[in-house]
């Protein structure tokens, strides 16, 4: 069941040519329209709906716009030709600190697809020479392409959509 799979047990190995960084690209590209699929015409009560110390459908998107305060200055740093990315919140606080459950749905869509969309320009202004950049990612502790940076956030909106998907299917 994806709900008991923990993105931080996620081993990865980085191996995808530099010639599959527009694939990731359009990959990040086309999350907003499958969340957007997903969740549509799901009852607030659903949405809401998570067992304890489990995250809601609401506050599971909640914690995707989040990330993009993590995603958006590790791009700077592969800009900059950082040799170590920024690390991230590994207790997640703001996720959980944040009340995800009181925002419409609608909010918080138009938030997720503004940010991505976003993300998704910010990857285009690289050049494909630019998809081998490399640095050090802290919490792996190896380095990490640019592309593979795409790849991995790729992974981590498919792991938490695959986690909505349970919960739906768990409380409608």
């Amino acid at each position: 069941m994806p709900n008991d799979i923990i993105w931080f047990d996620r081993k990865f190995e980085f191996n995808l040519p530099p010639e599959m960084f527009a694939v990731e690209i359009e990959r990040l590209r086309g999350t907003p329209a499958r969340l957007e699929e997903k969740v549509a015409n799901i009852p607030n009560d659903v949405l809401i709906q998570s067992e304890e110390k489990k995250w809601s459908v609401k506050q599971t998107i909640g914690h995707l716009i989040i990330c993009f305060d993590l995603w958006e200055p590790r791009l700077v740093d592969f800009k900059n030709r950082e040799k170590e990315l920024h690390p991230a919140d590994l207790n997640n606080t703001k996720s959980k600190e944040t009340n995800f459950n009181v925002q419409s749905l609608d909010d918080l869509l138009k938030q997720f697809r503004a940010k991505q969309e976003n993300l998704v320009l910010q990857f285009e202004s690289f050049s494909d020479e630019d998809a081998s950049l490399s640095a050090f990612h802290p919490r792996l502790q190896k380095p990490m392409r640019l592309i593979d940076l795409a790849y991995f956030i790729a992974e981590h909106d498919d792991h938490h959509l695959a986690i909505i998907t349970d919960l739906i299917r768990k409380y409608s």
